[in-house]
């Protein structure tokens, strides 16, 4: 059975990164993008990120630019504009589709891990995955579910 930890993805920057590297800590996987009505979620994210990373908290964003055109920019533009716009520090990841047949393996994992309220596909920017340390454990939250309110379920983890 196949975990979390068996799915290799591109940085935004085009290095391979093995997710077995996160073994022990716990990850939030959020599909994002530039130009959405949640966009300013960034900020909210980059603050749990500053907040717990040295507990162990890892926060991985997955440009996508299947929603309305809303992710229209390269890889590193994208990421400028998360630094310059929000501070980001955690990791981006080049941009995917997380619906479809192109869907990215690790999406189509968390998909069937962590069902939505209507079905598995991803319906908008923002949906975020919680792991648990030892990856057993996926808690799917909709985009409007803001950062803050998953802090809760974080320090449980953490």
């Amino acid at each position: 059975m196949a975990t979390i930890y068996d799915f290799k993805a591109l940085s935004n920057k085009g290095a391979e990164v093995d997710f077995s590297e996160f073994k022990g800590k716990v990850l939030m996987i959020v599909n994002t993008a530039s130009k959405c009505g949640f966009t300013p979620q960034y900020d909210g994210l980059e603050a749990l990120y500053q907040k717990y990373k040295d507990k162990g908290l890892v926060i991985i964003g997955f440009p996508c630019d299947q929603f309305a055109h809303q992710e229209p920019g390269t890889n590193e533009e994208i990421a400028e504009f998360c630094r310059i716009n929000h501070g980001v520090t955690f990791p981006l990841m080049a941009k995917i589709d997380v619906n479809g047949e192109n869907a990215h393996p690790i999406y189509k994992y968390l998909k069937s891990e962590a069902k939505g309220t209507f079905g598995n596909a991803i319906k908008w920017n923002f949906t975020k995955f919680l792991i648990s340390r030892n990856g057993s454990r996926i808690k799917r939250y909709a985009p409007t579910a803001t950062p803050s309110s998953m802090e809760k379920d974080i320090i449980e983890l953490l």
